[in-house]
């Protein structure tokens, strides 16, 4: 596939003095699709889609129908009524963690790589219904320890409730096996939650083979406009969920007793929709359906593998995670000795118009945990990047890491 070829379609790529975008594990470029869609919203059909049936409010419907559809299928979905619209992963995630019924002593298991949003709900959980939160250990490289995952699953034995982990962690870029994840967990009579925000803009995901019951992910990470993100669940899962979000389209009637809930997804999509955000979601889904998933995915690693090549030896400097970029997908994520990463962030930005992220990316435990307080300096790739910008981002470095180290 010519990716290269797919940069046009990017208005901010087409630019005269188009930057280095190397920070797509926060938010991704938009395409002209995208683009187009929110605009035909606010300027066509600017109505309220499942509620009125004039034309505008008809054609809102049909659209968001649509998008669901797209996403359904992008991630084999039984059926379209298994997704979710919601702000974003962090929305997801919190919608099953407060979503389902805990009893004191239930035991949730996540790794120790965690996003602040698979982490908090759950030590919020610890602290007002009193379930158990453990974290399983990594191995010294911040690979999947499986045994340990065996392990704390026995050892919490009938009191296994969840196991909720990132597939790709945002931290490092590091894979866990989570089809063998899922597989264990529900042997041992447990759900398994997905964070999908890092594995779904960069790889196939079938949610069928996985066979994991809850998806989050967040559709600002895969061409999407930004406030959007969906929650895939098994229906008979997401049918045992409270929303955390109630009225409006959430029940489907109401007495001054009592209020009857409506089926997923509309129970959990309280309030008026961010309709331009649906439709743009729908287009962003059907322009990704059109590119090979698998060729997205080595496309990365063959980029990581250039920065990681570029970066490795490089004094001072740090690759967190194991040091074949394989291993890694599109991140290369890089601990600094003595220069400070927000610094060098600005001057890759205003030295050659590399964008980067620099700080702990809403991963503080692991952090805090291992003692570098300053957090890292994180480029992250995606399809339309090319091997000239992840050169340019080495070069630079490499003259500021010698230049001030």
């Amino acid at each position: 596939m010519n990716f290269k070829e797919l940069r046009k379609d990017f208005p901010t790529l087409t630019q005269e003095g188009a930057p280095t975008y190397l920070d797509n594990a926060c938010v991704t470029l938009k395409p002209q699709p995208v683009i187009d869609a929110i605009h035909h919203y606010y300027t066509e059909v600017p109505g309220c889609g499942g509620r009125s049936v004039h034309r505008y409010g008809t054609a809102v419907s049909k659209s968001v129908r649509d998008a669901r559809v797209a996403l359904g299928s992008f991630i084999n979905a039984k059926d379209s009524n298994e997704v979710v619209f919601t702000r974003n992963a962090t929305h997801s995630l919190n919608q099953v963690a407060h979503g389902l019924t805990w009893d004191k002593g239930d035991v949730v298991l996540t790794s120790d790589r965690e996003h602040n949003s698979n982490l908090v709900p759950w030590l919020q959980l610890e602290k007002e219904q009193g379930i158990d939160h453990r974290v399983v250990t990594s191995n010294e490289d911040n690979s999947f320890n499986l045994e340990a995952f065996e392990n704390a699953c026995a050892e919490a034995g009938s009191k296994l409730r969840l196991v909720s982990m990132s597939h790709v962690g945002n931290l490092d870029g590091v894979t866990i096996p989570i089809k063998e994840v899922a597989k264990i967990a529900h042997d041992h009579g447990a759900l398994v939650s997905v964070d999908g925000a890092q594995s779904m803009p960069h790889m196939k995901i079938d949610v069928q083979d996985l066979d994991v019951d809850f998806l989050s992910f967040s559709i600002h990470k895969m061409c999407g406009p930004s406030g959007m993100g969906g929650l895939w669940g098994k229906y008979e899962h997401l049918d045992g969920l409270r929303t955390i979000q109630s009225g409006g389209q959430t029940v489907i009637s109401a007495t001054y007793e009592e209020a009857t809930w409506a089926k997923p997804p509309s129970r959990f999509e309280g309030g008026l929709g961010n309709f331009s955000g649906m439709m743009a979601s729908g287009a962003a889904i059907n322009y990704l359906s059109n590119i090979d998933m698998n060729q997205v995915h080595e496309h990365e690693i063959k980029l990581n593998r250039i920065m990681t090549d570029g970066v490795k030896d490089l004094p001072g400097l740090n690759i967190i995670g194991p040091q074949d970029p394989s291993k890694r997908g599109g991140i290369c994520s890089i601990l600094m000795e003595s220069l400070p990463a927000h610094d060098v962030a600005i001057l890759l930005d205003e030295a050659a118009g590399v964008m980067v992220r620099s700080g702990q990316h809403c991963v503080h435990s692991w952090f805090d945990h291992h003692g570098y307080n300053q957090g890292s300096l994180r480029a992250s790739a995606y399809f339309y990047n090319t091997e000239e910008e992840v050169k340019r981002f080495v070069d630079t470095l490499s003259e500021i890491v010698h230049t001030l180290g």
